[in-house]
């Protein structure tokens, strides 16, 4: 197989990656739609680098693959429309009785993770979990690329020991330059957590067998990219429901939402009759 130079990949990966830029940019616009009282933002520095560090990252996993001769291997399987997971045990945000639930399965170094988190999260918080209507479950799957990702989720764990998972969460998502182990710490400090008890944890292999049985179950319904999501009616153990993948806009939420909530599910806070309540008439 040819190469061109030492600094370029053969022509088939080269068009790979121009479409793989193409995709990234154009969901990062796509992923730019505000809420309708907020104004319109430009892709950042910050996102920018992110966007460049992911393309150089999947471009040395074509090279490796090219050189392994794997790279015209079995197709992905297709993208499901609706999947099942086990979410027990797992950190919820908002109500237990809200009627619908979405499971989100996410990467602290993915750069649409990030973006989602900073410019649709706030809206869906608002207008569904903060009114009781949706509790959010977050789930994990650290991509092989991203080498800080899989500790990173350590850490946020290590932090729900201390009932501030959701706090830290939000931390490493805004800090994907400082996930390494040295800087972990660091953010666990900012939330004044018991720093012995965050450092024993982050230090042991704690919590890292319940993250990578998330990373399996997403594997298991064809799920291998992030952020991606699941929205259907609550239950305890398992949800089942629409799958969304990415950093999709409000509307894609909004629409698949308001569909879970539409069928048949019961507002929150709703009493339903018991038979023993139900007298005879007369």
């Amino acid at each position: 197989m040819k190469t061109t130079s030492n600094t370029t990949i053969p022509g088939r990966f080269s068009r790979i990656l121009t479409l793989l830029a193409s995709c990234l940019l154009s969901t990062y616009a796509f992923a730019e739609t505000p809420p309708p009282d907020t104004p319109p933002t430009a892709i950042s520095a910050d996102t920018a680098d992110a966007i460049l560090q992911e393309l150089k990252e999947i471009r040395q996993i074509l090279e490796k693959l090219e050189k392994q001769g794997l790279a015209r291997g079995p197709q992905r399987s297709p993208r499901p429309s609706h999947a099942t997971v086990s979410i027990k045990g797992k950190p919820v945000m908002g109500s237990p009785d809200a009627p619908v639930t979405v499971v989100e399965f996410a990467d602290y170094q993915c750069p649409f993770c990030l973006r989602f988190t900073k410019t649709t999260f706030p809206h869906l918080k608002r207008k569904y979990i903060d009114t009781g209507k949706v509790r959010w479950v977050a789930l994990n799957l650290p991509l092989p690329f991203h080498k800080d990702a899989r500790k990173a989720a350590q850490a946020a764990h290590c932090a729900g020991e201390q009932q501030r998972f959701w706090e830290m969460r939000e931390i490493l998502f805004q800090n994907p330059q400082r996930l390494n182990v040295e800087s972990l710490p660091v953010h666990a400090a900012a939330l004044s957590l018991d720093m012995a008890a965050f450092n024993e944890c982050l230090q042991s292999n704690r919590h890292l067998a319940d993250i990578d049985q998330d990373a399996k179950d997403a594997k298991s319904v064809s799920l291998t990219g992030t952020p991606s999501f699941i929205i259907g009616k609550t239950a305890s153990d398992e949800i089942s429901g629409q799958v969304v993948v990415g950093a999709q806009p409000i509307r894609t939420f909004d629409v698949a939402i308001d569909k879970a909530l539409a069928e048949g599910a019961a507002p929150p806070n709703a009493e339903q009759p018991k038979a023993a309540d139900k007298q005879p008439a007369g």
